[in-house]
């Protein structure tokens, strides 16, 4: 959905405005930069003040004549929804799941059922992370970056045509805000409960004559709601810092260079799930009450992995990178070259089962980097009937990685599992759109994208309590390659100035890759396969009455083909480990609305409704429950087969977020605002078919937050309540060993913001 939070615009605040479109053809999926994933200078635009005798209500009225689904979120959007991570995105869109990968920093991103959850932290994700126009093929990468931001598109469906790389699922673009051509500075500072505190500043402006320079900073500390009855402790305090500096340089009026650079350290406390079933007796602990969690680390395990024996479950991050940015106007096109390198130290801690016993601590080291250069050429005059655009994009990305288990008290020995990995992909693509008379456009896209992977040097190797090592696992090399071609094709119609009728297909492409886990036997390390979607989606947008009442939506069909899937491995007298693998085939549908509703003065309300279902329609996995069972019987480990041929997908099926906001202006130069925020999701499996612990339970929260601020001045005060029933929920769940978890989410925090900007 084009949505986003309505904003009033008081008489001296037009920073979010956006002025009204001439013509109803401004723009189609088939001109570039239809995403904005690769616009270099779309984050300085929406910064600039622009002045309409029309008053706009409702934002990104340019995006109601594109034939896409998108939901687009402003910066002011952001901060009013408390959104600091990428998982908070979530609650703020339709038919989308991010959750933390095992309440890490990792993330795992669904749209419309179309993800991976990447256990091992060496896959790309189904659906592309892009900050700034540069891809995140490692997601983890991207964390840390949401901050001084100018905007968010979540994109779902096959991408790649216009800019980037080739996905399956979507992207979510990062916009954050770019230099300006006068000063503006400004800090943010945000208390709350459990001792939490959030501060955001920056400072914009000019160095010279076409020179000017933005540099934005965030930190937060504190927050740790969780504790540990065993340890004595609380848990979850952030411990994070960013920092982002740009320079732009335009030289001529054609010209533009944008050099990028940011960097973030996160020593956080990870958040530890709450064992909810066991199957073997001897391991049960009673599952802690909701704000609880318990963790332990081992003397042994501690100097195996070279951290103190005093640590808690915890990230140690480090990222940096570095992207130049340059476009030049042609005449007859424009040109854009992103060249970019991400890289990533992570040292994670943490107990994946959530017990006292030594059955399920993991510790993973990480040193990767990514350098990515595209190429793109597109058509310069916006207006005329044919749109075109044409590129060029490569990506190399460098893996080393140790992963480490304590199975000191299941197994009897520590496992250590170092690997490298390299993997380059090159795509090309090219889209293109032309205007028919009575208002009807054709588009139509294809992208050709070669993917090479391999898995270097894995072995495992055992160590008992003393450190000695008792056994050494050594594999053989592996590598995957994928060479496809991916596109779309449709047809738009503008119907009316405020009404857009779409339809269009599309087949998405996601390389494959390797299960990098605790390793026993080669059959582990077989590459799975990419998977395919053909997507068929039918929208509308439609302002009925302008200003008053906005209602899009779209309805989706894809045929899923090889979708990848963290499975489940029994090796024999060893036990349960994870591999993917492919579903042969399966089907996901759906319906999405959003609305934004001006009905009387002063209030506004928007509403996002998404309702979606998945099945497997050929899919033969093992059946964990069996092989718990009967190993909890017999004490022997066997796989037990089952077709799940028919059986629902357990994604969440229906996902209702919205709010409601009213705006008086006081004291005539003053405006109070108060509203609240609600969002529902619905159950969602943890395993195929899962039921009872096996599934997520469904859940619904409501915020509430209230501002006072002057209609002309430059600063504002916000009081706020996030989950104000103080319901109890878990938000991700995971299986290590014989123990499942639930990850809680957080409970009631009550807050305050301040803000000064210039």
């Amino acid at each position: 959905m084009a949505g986003a939070c309505s904003l009033y615009l008081g008489q001296g605040d037009a920073r979010a405005a956006s002025a009204p479109q001439d013509s109803p053809h401004a723009r189609t999926t088939g001109a570039p930069g239809a995403n904005g994933g690769s616009k270099a200078g779309s984050a300085s635009r929406a910064e600039n003040i622009t002045v309409s005798t029309v008053r706009r209500y409702f934002h990104f009225q340019e995006a109601q004549t594109q034939p896409d689904s998108a939901t687009r979120l402003t910066g002011e959007t952001l901060t009013r929804k408390g959104v600091v991570r990428n998982t908070d995105l979530q609650n703020l869109a339709p038919n989308v799941t991010i959750q933390s990968l095992m309440g890490t920093a990792s993330t795992n991103y669904f749209i419309r059922g179309i993800g991976m959850s990447d256990f091992t932290q060496n896959n790309m994700s189904s659906v592309m992370t892009y900050v700034d126009g540069v891809a995140f093929p490692l997601s983890t990468m991207s964390n840390g970056m949401m901050f001084d931001l100018a905007n968010v598109d979540i994109v779902p469906g096959p991408v790649g045509t216009t800019h980037g790389m080739a996905d399956s699922g979507g992207e979510v673009n990062i916009h954050t805000a770019d230099p300006t051509d006068t000063w503006h500075g400004g800090v943010t500072e945000d208390i709350a409960s459990y001792a939490r505190s959030r501060t955001d500043l920056y400072v914009s402006g000019p160095l010279a004559r076409n020179l000017s320079f933005r540099i934005a900073g965030q930190t937060m500390h504190g927050g740790g709601w969780q504790y540990s009855p065993m340890n004595h402790t609380h848990l979850g305090d952030a411990q994070e810092g960013g920092l982002r500096a740009k320079l732009r340089w335009t030289p001529d009026e054609k010209t533009e260079i944008m050099l990028t650079g940011h960097w973030v350290q996160d020593d956080s406390n990870v958040i530890v799930g709450r064992p909810v079933k066991n199957v073997l007796p001897a391991f049960s602990n009673p599952m802690p009450s909701y704000q609880q969690a318990n963790w332990n680390m081992t003397r042994p395990f501690a100097q195996l992995v070279g951290r103190p024996s005093t640590l808690y479950p915890s990230e140690h991050n480090t990222f940096w990178g570095a992207d130049l940015r340059m476009r030049r106007d042609l005449g007859f096109a424009t040109l854009q070259s992103i060249s970019a390198y991400e890289t990533e130290r992570e040292g994670e801690f943490t107990d994946q089962d959530g017990l006292t016993y030594s059955t399920g601590n993991a510790y993973r080291n990480i040193v990767a980097n990514s350098f990515s250069q595209e190429l793109r050429l597109s058509a310069q005059a916006r207006q005329a009937p044919l749109q075109w655009a044409v590129g060029a994009f490569y990506n190399r990305v460098r893996v080393l990685q140790s992963f480490y288990y304590d199975f000191l008290d299941y197994r009897g020995f520590m496992t250590e599992t170092p690997f490298r990995q390299n993997q380059q992909t090159f795509s090309q693509y090219a889209n293109l759109s032309y205007r028919l008379p009575a208002h009807v456009t054709l588009f139509g896209g294809i992208t050709h994208e070669s993917d090479d992977r391999q898995m270097l040097g894995l072995e495992t190797n055992h160590y008992n309590a003393s450190l000695q090592q008792i056994a050494s696992l050594k594999f053989h090399d592996e590598g995957a390659e994928a060479n496809q071609f991916s596109g779309n094709a449709g047809i738009q119609w503008q119907a009316r100035r405020n009404l857009q009728l779409y339809f269009k297909v599309s087949k998405g492409f996601k390389p494959g890759g390797f299960s990098a886990n605790d390793t026993v036997v080669q059959d582990q390390l077989t590459p799975f396969k990419p998977e395919t979607v053909l997507a068929y989606e039918a929208g509308f947008k439609s302002d009925i009455i302008p200003n008053v009442f906005r209602l899009n939506g779209a309805a989706f069909y894809y045929d899923y083909h090889d979708q990848q899937i963290l499975g489940i491995y029994v090796a024999p007298n060893y036990g349960t480990l994870g591999r993917y693998t492919n579903i042969p085939k399966s089907e996901v549908w759906g319906i999405e609305f959003n609305t934004e509703i001006h009905p009387v003065k002063y209030l506004f309300i928007q509403q996002n409704f998404g309702y979606e279902r998945g099945k497997f329609q050929q899919f033969q996995q093992v059946n964990l429950a069996t092989v718990d069972a009967y190993y909890a019987a017999t004490g022997v480990w066997k796989p037990f087969y089952q077709d799940y041929g028919g059986v629902d997908s357990g994604i969440p099926k229906l996902t209702l977020n919205g709010s409601a906001d009213y705006r008086l202006p006081v004291f005539t130069h003053y405006q109070w605002e108060t509203g609240l925020d609600w969002t529902y999701r619905d159950s969602q499996a943890l395993t195929p078919g899962g039921l009872g612990y096996q599934r997520l339970p469904n859940y619904f929260l409501l915020g509430a937050h209230m501002t006072y601020r002057p209609l002309k001045g430059p600063w504002s005060a916000t009081v706020y309540a996030t989950n104000l029933l103080n319901r109890q929920y878990a938000v991700a769940g995971g299986q290590t060993t014989t123990t499942y978890l639930w990850f809680s989410g957080e409970p009631r925090f009550i807050g305050g913001r301040v803000s000064l900007q210039y």
